[in-house]
């Protein structure tokens, strides 16, 4: 019976979802194979390498450096974070990420970003951490309006969230039967359609594909959530989600707020029970 480890995003957030692996790092617990979207793939990735700490050490660390996040990166690169510094300069000098261990790690890596012709969901399994993998992360985390689309081997790509925020049936269709999966909301949250949302249409012009996904996501996502609830009831899964709404927003420059979030992640790993995927 194959186990997975399914990863919701959601920007800042992500911070819960890091509290709780590195619970279940320190505990040692393993799976055949983890999915993230967005934040989940950017955080996801260090339960393959084994960099328990890694996550809350450098969101921290570059809380407030305009290089990581910042309306100023955004005004000269196109990008709210800056792809250099975060897929580049950060995980190969400032805080390393271990690719060797990534890579000798049997457990598999997948992550989802949405196409921007489609408006469609891609995934895509990394076996290797090399530039083509950072490249797949950061499209899985580019979020429309604040970042530029990623090109990779012709295509372009943007925030998976938009297309397949919690996917839980992609991993069940790969052949994994236990699934716990961590969302970054509260249980019982629900979607309502943006207001306003025909003010994106100009601005997303060139990317029609991508105005209708934001345009419709509410409704697959509220779908989503009552299909985690029923395999949840039949056992098939395990939900970690925070109790209330978690005092962060997408994105955080404040240090303090950041290990709030985190520490409300670890107590929910703690008190997590996984007997259920066994």
């Amino acid at each position: 019976m194959r186990r997975g480890l399914v990863l919701e995003g959601g920007g800042m957030r992500g911070l819960f979802t890091a509290g709780v692996l590195d619970v279940l790092m320190e505990r040692g617990v393993k799976f055949d194979g983890a999915v993230g979207v967005s934040a989940g793939a950017c955080f996801g990735c260090n339960y393959k390498s084994g960099q328990a700490g890694r996550v809350i050490r450098y969101n921290k660390r570059f809380a407030d450096d305009p290089r990581y996040c910042s309306w100023t990166s955004l005004l000269k690169t196109g990008d709210l974070f800056n792809a250099d510094f975060c897929y580049r300069e950060l995980p190969l000098e400032l805080d390393a990420f271990d690719a060797a261990a990534y890579e000798s790690n049997p457990m598999e890596f997948h992550v989802v970003a949405t196409d921007c012709a489609t408006g469609k969901s891609v995934y895509r399994r990394l076996d290797k951490a090399d530039d083509t993998a950072f490249s797949w992360i950061r499209a899985s985390a580019s979020m429309p309006l604040v970042s530029r689309p990623v090109e990779i081997d012709g295509g372009e790509y943007l925030d998976g969230g938009l297309s397949d925020g919690i996917p839980l049936r992609y991993f069940e269709s790969i052949g994994y039967e236990r699934n716990l999966v961590v969302t970054t909301r509260p249980h019982g949250y629900r979607k309502f359609p943006k207001r306003r949302i025909c003010l994106f249409k100009p601005l997303l012009r060139r990317y029609p594909a991508i105005y209708r996904a934001l345009k419709t996501r509410y409704l697959w996502y509220n779908e989503t959530l009552e299909y985690i609830d029923r395999r949840v009831a039949d056992g098939a899964a395990v939900l970690i989600a925070p109790k209330e709404p978690l005092p962060i927003s997408r994105v955080c420059h404040d240090p303090d707020v950041m290990q709030r979030v985190y520490d409300i992640g670890r107590k929910a790993g703690e008190g997590c029970d996984l007997e259920a995927l066994r």
